[in-house]
């Protein structure tokens, strides 16, 4: 039998990185993509995978990318991405939105452009790790909130446009998920503000249980198609209502 072939992007850390070791352990090979090596080579090398280096908002990048997969891609989970950032609209920088339209929309759609071929060849899967963001505004969310709803929208329309074609479109929404990073990065390394968005919760996502969606999605038969998914944790009602506290037994 050929091997499963996977790409995940953004796999350095994070939902990324998760993903490609729950996806090792469903037997795919594991493509880890993302911008440092140390972290996708030491990764690989755990779960048995190919390390490329990628740059997802580079064309030069991104194709010789597709050149290392080859012409058979079974899975691919477009997944880098992220925030910058919290300001309102009013004196939100305009440069950390175009960061984020960049990565997380024109990104994906880049990667997809690029490995369409490939994964039509094998009629593989597509999975867009989008976020709840995407499904409406909150305050200080103009940037993250915008790119995210187009990311749904690119994942949705290419679904319609493949219709035909033995290509599965699936894309996943997160809801709060602590990981090492996400925060961090948005508030440019302020540690006590990324705390704080985490600060009382009772139980929030970690990177593994998105992981698991990614491997159950990909791991269905190949007549089922899961469209969208969305994964909260139980003290998360909507983007902006979080619950902090002890539950009451």
């Amino acid at each position: 039998m050929t091997e499963k072939l996977a790409v995940v992007t953004g796999a350095s850390s994070g939902i990324g990185a998760a993903s490609a070791r729950a996806l090792a352990a469903e037997g795919y090979v594991v493509v880890c993509a993302a911008r440092r090596a140390d972290r996708i080579e030491a990764l690989a090398s755990e779960i048995g995978g190919r390390p490329i280096v990628c740059d997802v908002t580079s064309d030069e990048s991104v194709a010789a990318l597709a050149q290392a997969v080859g012409p058979r891609l079974d899975l691919l989970v477009n997944n880098a991405g992220g925030a910058l950032g919290q300001d309102p609209v009013e004196v939100a920088n305009l440069t950390e939105w175009q960061a984020m339209y960049d990565t997380n929309v024109l990104g994906a759609a880049r990667v997809t452009q690029a490995l369409l071929p490939a994964i039509e060849a094998a009629q593989g899967t597509i999975i867009f790790v989008a976020s709840i963001a995407g499904d409406g505004a909150y305050e200080g969310g103009g940037g993250y909130c915008g790119a995210k709803s187009a990311e749904r929208i690119l994942a949705g329309a290419l679904r319609l446009e493949l219709n035909g074609r033995p290509i599965r479109i699936c894309d996943i929404s997160p809801g709060m998920v602590q990981t090492d990073e996400f925060s961090l990065t948005r508030f440019h390394g302020d540690q006590a503000r990324a705390d704080a968005v985490y600060a009382g919760v009772p139980g929030p996502l970690v990177a593994q249980d998105i992981a698991e969606a990614v491997a159950w999605v990909a791991t269905r038969p190949p007549h089922v198609n899961i469209d969208h998914m969305t994964i909260k944790p139980v003290a998360q009602a909507a983007p902006w209502k979080v619950f902090r506290g002890e539950y009451q037994h």
